[in-house]
Parts: C-alpha cells; sequence; structure tokens
C-alpha cells in the first residue's frame, strides 16, 4: 500500500503543469517584432540575476493571447495592445486593475504607426493620403491577427477622421482604398518585412516607427528611407504578469522584477537604443535628436477608448470585418 502511495504521489508530480524550478525561468509571450528588443533586454536582466533563464514566444498579439488561453504557460506579457491583455483579463489569466500595477498605464515606452519606403522615396510617399493612390502597393500585416496591423487600421482612420471631416462613407471608402493596395496580408509584423525588404513586394511598408529603424539598419540604410507622416496614433506598448500561471509556477515576484527592469534606466535606454521612445527623461533627452517630432493622436480623443473601439471596429461584424471582408 504504501508503495503505491508513493507511486501515486510521483506520478501527480509528474503531471503537473509546472516545474519545481519554474521561479528561477520565465516566458515572456511578446508582439511579433520585438524580438531583438527583448533578446537585448533579456541580456541585461539576467546578466543581474544570475541563474535566472528568460524565454520568449513571438507572434501576433492576438494569436499570443488565444495562445495563452489555450495552454501556453507565459509568465509574463509584453504586448502592442490593450486589447489584448484585456482579452487575457476576460479569461482569467490576468487580474483587474493591470495598467494600474505599472507606471505610465503599464506601458514602459511607446511608438507609432510609421512609413519605411524604398531608397530615393520612387513613389514620393509623403502622408496617409498616398497610400490610398492606384500607384501604390501598401504592406502592412492582417489586422485579424497583428496588434502593430490594427494599429495601421486605426492611425489611417484617425487620420481620415480628420481629413474628411468625420463622414463615416469617406472614412470607410478611404481606408478600404488603403487595403486594397495591399497585395498580401502576412499574419504578424515581422512577416510583413520579409515580404517587404526580401520579397520586395510593395512600394512601402507601415510599421511601428521602431521597426522601420530596425530594418534600416539591419539591411542597410542605404536601401530604406523613413518617412514620418503628418500624424499618427499613440501605440503604447502594455505589459502584465500572466497571474494565473505566475501564481500556479511561483513566479510572481520574479515576473514583476523584469517588468519593472523594462522602466529602470538601464532598460529604457536599451528601448531607446532599438528605436523606441521612452518615458524616463534622462534617457529620452540623450536620445532626443534620433526621433523627429510628429503629432500623436490618441485612441481616447478619436475613438472614446478601447472599449468602444472593441465594440465599433474589432468586433464581429464591426467596421474592420466590413472593409476587410474575405481578403
Amino acid at each position: 500500500m504504501k508503495r503505491l502511495l508513493l507511486l501515486g504521489v510521483a506520478l501527480l508530480g509528474l503531471a503537473a503543469p509546472f516545474s519545481a524550478h519554474a521561479a528561477d525561468k520565465l516566458l515572456n509571450a511578446s508582439y511579433d517584432v520585438a524580438r531583438e528588443l527583448f533578446a537585448a533586454e533579456n541580456e541585461a536582466f539576467v546578466k543581474a540575476h544570475p541563474g535566472v533563464t528568460i524565454d520568449q514566444s513571438h507572434g501576433g498579439t492576438s494569436k499570443q493571447a488565444r495562445a495563452i488561453v489555450e495552454g501556453l504557460e507565459a509568465d509574463v506579457v509584453t504586448f502592442n495592445q490593450v486589447t489584448d491583455i484585456d482579452f487575457l483579463v476576460k479569461n482569467g489569466f490576468v487580474a483587474e486593475g493591470w495598467q494600474q500595477k505599472f507606471p505610465n498605464n503599464a506601458s514602459p515606452f511607446y511608438s507609432f504607426p510609421s512609413f519605411l519606403v524604398r531608397a530615393g522615396n520612387p513613389k514620393n510617399i509623403k502622408d496617409w493620403a498616398d497610400l490610398a493612390r492606384d500607384d501604390v502597393k501598401v504592406i502592412f500585416p492582417n489586422p485579424k491577427t497583428s496588434g502593430n496591423a490594427r494599429y495601421t487600421y486605426l492611425a489611417a482612420t484617425a487620420y481620415a477622421k480628420e481629413a474628411f471631416k468625420d463622414d463615416p462613407a469617406k472614412v470607410e471608402e478611404f481606408v478600404t482604398k488603403i487595403f486594397d493596395n495591399v497585395p498580401v496580408f502576412d499574419t504578424g509584423g515581422r512577416a510583413a518585412t520579409t515580404t517587404f525588404v526580401e520579397r520586395e513586394i510593395g512600394d512601402v511598408i507601415v510599421t511601428f516607427e521602431a521597426e522601420t529603424k530596425g530594418i534600416a539598419k539591419q539591411y542597410g540604410e542605404d536601401k530604406f528611407q523613413s518617412v514620418v507622416p503628418s500624424v499618427s496614433l499613440l501605440a503604447e506598448f502594455p505589459v502584465a504578469i500572466v497571474d494565473k500561471v505566475a501564481e500556479a509556477k511561483g513566479s510572481r515576484d520574479l515576473a514583476k522584477s523584469y517588468l519593472d527592469f523594462l522602466y529602470a534606466p538601464e532598460g529604457q535606454k536599451i528601448a531607446a537604443e532599438f528605436g523606441h521612445r521612452v518615458h524616463d527623461e534622462k534617457v529620452a533627452a540623450e536620445f532626443k535628436d534620433k526621433f523627429p517630432e510628429i503629432r500623436l493622436v490618441n485612441v481616447d480623443d478619436v475613438f472614446g477608448g478601447w472599449k468602444k473601439i472593441s465594440e465599433e471596429h474589432f468586433a464581429e461584424g464591426g467596421t474592420l470585418d466590413k472593409i476587410y471582408g474575405s481578403r
């Protein structure tokens, strides 16, 4: 009987979903184009915390959020869209009030949708209106799976709302034309980069300013040219502890330390080096010359907040569904 009891305990141990050493290891589920950023952030964090391991999972954040609900054991998320963390709240993985647990609405750095064109800007692309021209092919990923692309959709809509004095029919027509100019919708931002850079498809890629800087740095600044539009949408990068996973693993303290590091001067400097705009005043001043001025609008002022956006634009049958159609 004693042997059977011990065997039962052993089997229960094997069936446990988390390892005994999970508190020394974190999984960060992040957005698609943040691979290099978090490779650098993780290296710096681990250097200060010997014995700790940080693993990464990257993809479109909507896809990442669904994967967590379906079993991806991420301790923390570093997303690019509030609605995807709210999805985790709705499914019991992240606690309510998550935006109040870290500074700046739990967003350690920010960016916005910007343009990258080929050297010399042969199509003379300067602003959002040019993306709706018949002779321009635009690259950005599928907004059904990519938070990056949803920001592009919202930024284009914000521009159109100003340009057409909030006429809903003209706004929808304008954004639909931009979508018509996209030859292929990849599932995530990094795949879209591959389409634009390596497959040489499209005249312009729309992605976060940080990614445009990364592309030029990696593939050659003589091959590409950044174009900052007249106005764009503030893109925050929300972070959160995945409470359900962290509590089961016993990794909450480590998870908090990791996310706190993204706000520390060293973490902020790394983010700025990878093209993100940061909140730390000293670090921001150090990198000021690298970031051109731009007028940024936000989701609250233009759209009435993320909740309203989710209901009107991203819900089944919403405006995005109508524009995206069966592409």
